[in-house]
Order: structure tokens, then C-alpha cells, then sequence
């Protein structure tokens, strides 16, 4: 038997499942409205939050930055790779977060597989969500600390988990998502600080989905609680919100210094290239200088949310411009998401492993771009698959 047959058997149970993941092609730069597979559909996919993924002030930067610079970086950071836009832009992320500095990565994933295990190893333990990111896992494995999950946004299980198993181990780690982007709920942060506190443990939040989202003119779920100085680690990335890519954390001297001698990722893999750190670099000037991109981000999705509510959708527990359209069976929400299609939306399904068994939904991902016609004409395509299918 050919040693690859397993892969095509389990591909092929994928299929027969619904969960097998067919990725469509974007023919043109992100934005309300995409040229997907030669179709013009409304974007209701993208972690494009601000608009800022093909803004006219962040192309001017990269393309200057191109003139100047270069393309890539040619070399780690630790060796030949760090450029003084690199530099330029730890600056002034720490400013906008208020923190004493910032460490940059290729990606907000490659943040988290430096950091924890740089903070945490084999005589250790991590005390993480249960719904924690993909990347917050993998770091956590890699680190060889012992892992122990507590319920999620439990703020009790936590600290039972804490009691039970804190004296055995040497060092330990709270981490937790700030927005969980399946679901769009909210981190209970302050309360979580206070049990670190009292226990004297590390806190650590990964706020992908919170920069340029929550907190004032976009400056994150540490902001948003008023909880500077409180935070150990604040892990983000700058490929969504902020309409770029690439990875930052924020905290004390302290710990960015360790990162840059123990975090992986920046000793073993080149830096972020230069239009990437150029373009950066504006989508901060251009946070600083205006919220309204922030504000116009959270009216059209209170417009949306309620008004799918009003339809009779279940949105579940979100509390951010994230919406999760709940659906139940995987087989249901590609269906869903194919009539979407069709109806000229462009709106993916997620299911296991992505999410749960049994908690296939369509995420909608809500943006500054989208004009509330954009959103009129989402929400009756909508209504009218959901009507079709049965689920309204």
C-alpha cells in the first residue's frame, strides 16, 4: 500500500463529513467588496477591521520604503536583519500601547511561539482558556510546560486550578485570548489580573482580535480595562486591524530584552520585510491621529448584530464586531455559505476542528470599509438563504 493512502482516506472522510475545506482565490485588493473565483461579492470574510489593507496611505509606504530600503530584510534580526524601520516601528507601538517597550514578528503566530516558551519550560505550568487560539496552543506544547486548561472565561475554574496545582511546579503562566475570534467574546481581564495578582503568576493575553478594536482609538484589551502596567505580556498582530502582517509583543524592559536573546522565531527566521514594517508604521500614525475608523467600526457592527437579531439568528455570546451566525452541522453551514455565494456574499463556513463538533457556524467579520447599503444588502441575502435552509 502506497504510504501516502492514509492522507487520501482521511481527505476523503473530510468530504464525506462536510468538514473538507474548499479555499476560494481573491482576485483583487481587500476591501467591502472582492473579486472572488471571478465574482464580485460583498467581503463578509476578512479580519480587514479598519479598511486599512489597501489604504492609499499605506501603499505610499511601503512604496516608498521599496525606493529606499529594499524588499527583505536579507538576514534574523539577531544578525544582519534588523533595519531602522524595524526600530522605528518597536518605538512607536510601545507609545500607542503605553507600555515600556515592543518586540516585533513575522506574525502575530510566530509572537506566541516565541514568547511562551521564552517565559515558561519543563519544570513549569501554564494555566490556559480552553478556547485559546491555535497559536497560544503550539507555543504552549512547545514550551514543555505542563499544560492545564480551565473552563473558559471561568474566572473560578481558574483560580481552583491554580489552588490545586500551583505549589508543584517551579514558575507559572496565565494566558488567555483578549477577544476570542470564533465567538467575538470578551476576556473578563480585570478579574483574571486579580488572581494573578494574588498568586503572583505571570499574566499573559494574546489580543489579536482587540488591536485597533477595543480601547481607545483601537489600543487594545489592556487599554480598553484600564489595566496598564497591570498586564505582563500583551501578544498582537498587525494582519488584521491594522491591514498589514506581522507579529508584536508589549510589556516591560524586561521581558522584550529576554525575547530578543530567547525568542525563537526572531533568532531563527528573517525579520518582517520592509514594506511591512513601513506600512505598520502608518496604520499607527493613522490610529493616533483619528478614532473614527475605530468608531465607525463598532456602528456598523451594533447595526448589524441587531438587525440579525431581529431576523432571528443566533449570534451567540459575541461581544465585538466579530458575529458568529450559529448553525449547528458542518454540512448545513457550507450549504449556507455556498447559497451566500450565490447571493453575491462572500461569507465562510467554520467547523471542526476550527470550532467544536456540533458548532458550525458562518462568521461574519464586520469592517469600517463596509457602507451601511453594503450591510442592508448583506443582511437580506441573509434573510433570504436563512428562510430557504430553514433556519429562520
Amino acid at each position: 500500500m502506497p504510504k501516502t493512502d492514509w492522507i487520501k482516506q482521511e481527505i476523503e472522510a473530510l468530504q464525506n463529513t462536510g468538514l473538507y475545506n474548499h479555499i476560494r482565490t481573491i482576485n483583487s485588493p481587500q476591501g467591502a467588496w472582492l473579486d472572488v473565483d471571478g465574482k464580485r461579492v460583498l467581503n463578509f470574510c476578512s479580519n480587514n477591521y479598519l479598511g486599512l489593507a489597501n489604504h492609499p496611505a499605506l501603499v505610499a509606504a511601503a512604496k516608498k520604503s521599496l525606493d529606499e530600503m529594499g524588499v527583505g530584510p536579507g538576514a534574523v534580526r539577531s544578525i544582519a536583519g534588523t533595519m531602522s524601520l524595524h526600530v522605528e516601528l518597536e518605538k512607536r507601538l510601545a507609545q500607542f500601547k503605553g507600555v515600556e517597550a515592543a518586540i516585533t514578528f513575522q506574525s502575530g503566530f510566530t509572537a506566541n511561539l516565541a514568547t511562551i516558551p521564552a517565559l515558561v519550560g519543563r519544570d513549569d505550568v501554564i494555566f490556559s482558556d480552553k478556547l485559546n487560539h491555535a497559536s497560544i496552543i503550539d507555543g504552549c506544547r512547545l514550551s514543555g510546560a505542563k499544560i492545564i486548561a480551565y473552563e473558559h472565561n471561568d474566572v473560578k475554574s481558574l483560580q481552583e486550578q491554580i489552588q490545586a496545582n500551583l505549589s508543584q511546579f517551579r514558575r507559572a503562566l496565565i494566558v488567555t485570548d483578549g477577544v476570542f475570534s470564533m465567538d467575538g467574546d470578551i476576556a473578563p481581564l480585570p478579574d483574571i489580573y486579580e488572581v494573578a495578582r494574588e498568586y503572583d503568576i505571570l499574566l499573559m493575553v494574546d489580543d489579536a482580535h482587540g488591536e485597533g478594536v477595543l480601547g481607545n482609538g483601537g489600543r487594545g484589551i489592556v487599554d480598553h480595562f484600564g489595566l496598564h502596567g497591570k498586564v505582563d505580556v500583551e501578544v498582537g498582530t498587525m494582519s488584521k486591524a491594522f491591514g498589514v502582517m506581522g507579529g508584536i509583543v508589549a510589556g516591560s524592559a524586561v521581558i522584550i530584552d529576554w525575547l530578543r536573546q530567547r525568542g525563537r522565531p526572531f533568532l531563527f527566521s528573517s525579520a518582517m520585510t520592509v514594506p511591512d514594517a513601513a506600512a505598520c508604521l502608518a496604520a499607527v500614525n493613522m490610529l493616533e491621529d483619528s478614532t473614527q475608523l475605530v468608531d465607525k467600526l463598532w456602528d456598523n457592527a451594533k447595526y448589524f448584530k441587531a438587525e440579525m437579531k431581529t431576523l432571528g439568528f443566533n449570534t451567540g455570546v459575541t461581544e465585538t464586531p466579530i458575529t458568529p451566525v450559529m448553525l449547528g452541522e458542518a454540512p448545513l453551514a457550507q450549504q449556507f455559505s455556498r447559497e451566500l455565494f450565490d447571493a453575491g456574499v462572500f461569507a465562510m463556513a467554520l467547523g471542526f476542528p476550527t470550532v467544536p463538533q456540533g458548532k458550525a457556524r458562518i462568521r461574519v467579520m464586520i469592517s469600517a470599509a463596509h457602507a451601511k447599503a453594503d450591510l442592508d444588502q448583506g443582511l437580506e441575502a441573509f434573510k433570504s438563504v436563512g428562510k430557504k435552509l430553514g433556519v429562520i
